[in-house]
């Protein structure tokens, strides 16, 4: 190999090098200030400071600039012209009336075609439910005899196991766009978090109601598990319109 082309090669490898790293530190940024707004530490309608932000995560203005671009596309943050960007408003009675017939159609769908799949779904759901219910605990544990709320810190694994269970049977549905469409919902449901206060969450009634979907499945009867996942997303926007 020339002189020329080694100094072409490397110059192509410098090159290359910062793309991984960049795309680290954004999606490290965006994982910081999703915190921020899921947290209540940055409460609906607040100022987003590109300058500020970057001063506080210790990181230069062009990562939180890209963050604040992904996130207006989830809809937790608005901008407008001359004012920047704030956190967007909590959803309001209509648009969690949407999101919830929208979890309906697709999660109802999933179901149906994952029943074709249920002895292969079983094992995973199995091990899905055990960690919400662990994760469950965890959140009991931390809020003590007295039921304290807890900080969404506290709050994030019980989160995660929540959502996951829900994937699980998403995932054994084997349609790649029913799996988009429903994990492009995953920032909605974490600005429903927002919507609910973490003092009233609703543990015990989350977990029976998965607990009556896994044994649905387990039945092998078609119908009971799409019968138990409407159920349990009807009595879940029950309990959001409750608490708003």
């Amino acid at each position: 190999m020339t002189s020329k082309e080694t100094s072409a090669g490397s110059g192509r490898q410098r090159s290359r090098t910062p793309v991984v790293p960049r795309r680290a530190l954004r999606d490290g940024v965006y994982d910081a200030i999703l915190e921020k707004l899921l947290d209540g530490s940055a409460p609906p309608g607040s100022s987003l400071g590109i300058d500020s932000l970057a001063r506080e995560l210790e990181v230069s203005p062009t990562p939180v600039r890209e963050a604040l671009v992904q996130l207006e596309h989830t809809g937790l943050v608005t901008r407008t012209a001359l004012k920047g960007y704030r956190v967007a408003p909590p959803l309001s009675p209509e648009q969690l009336a949407e999101l919830f017939d929208m979890r309906g159609i697709l999660e109802v769908a999933a179901v149906e075609r994952a029943v074709a799949h249920t002895d292969d779904l079983l094992p995973e759901l199995r091990a899905a439910h055990a960690r919400h219910v662990l994760a469950a605990h965890r959140v009991r544990k931390l809020r003590g005899a007295e039921g304290q709320p807890t900080d969404f810190a506290d709050l994030r694994e019980y989160f995660a196991a929540d959502w996951e269970f829900h994937l699980t049977i998403i995932r054994a549905a084997g349609n790649r766009f029913l799996s988009q469409s429903v994990e492009s919902l995953g920032t909605h449901v974490h600005r429903l978090r927002q919507t609910v206060d973490h003092g009233t969450m609703d543990l015990e009634q989350a977990i029976d109601e998965h607990a009556a979907i896994l044994a649905a499945f387990e039945t092998r009867d078609p119908e009971r598990p799409r019968a138990a996942m409407r159920d349990h997303l009807a009595a879940v926007a029950r309990r959001v319109s409750a608490d708003g």
